[in-house]
């Protein structure tokens, strides 16, 4: 890769962290405290994995994002609004 090419991909990854903002990691268990706490919880859903099957879910509280990742399936709190996502990405 080139330099420009290079310093062209940092420009990129750059500008999605700062379009994203925070992304806190959590693990499955505090991730459904949180939804528990929300008053009208929206849930962002993704399956995925090439060798293993994982779950990824993304919510929103308090002006954070919340991400959690799992081997199974959550049980959602049922007051939740789960949108199903092809892919999600989280900048690096």
């Amino acid at each position: 890769m080139t330099n420009g090419a290079a310093a062209t991909n940092y420009a990129v990854i750059a500008q999605a962290i700062k379009a994203s903002g925070a992304v806190v990691h959590v693990e499955p268990e505090d991730f459904n405290l949180i939804l528990s706490r929300a008053e009208k919880p929206l849930v962002v859903a993704a399956q995925g994995g090439l060798i293993k099957t994982s779950y990824q879910y993304l919510t929103g509280y308090r002006g954070l994002v919340f991400f959690t990742r799992s081997s199974s399936a959550l049980h959602l709190d049922s007051r939740a609004e789960v949108i199903a996502a092809k892919k999600i990405w989280i900048p690096a």
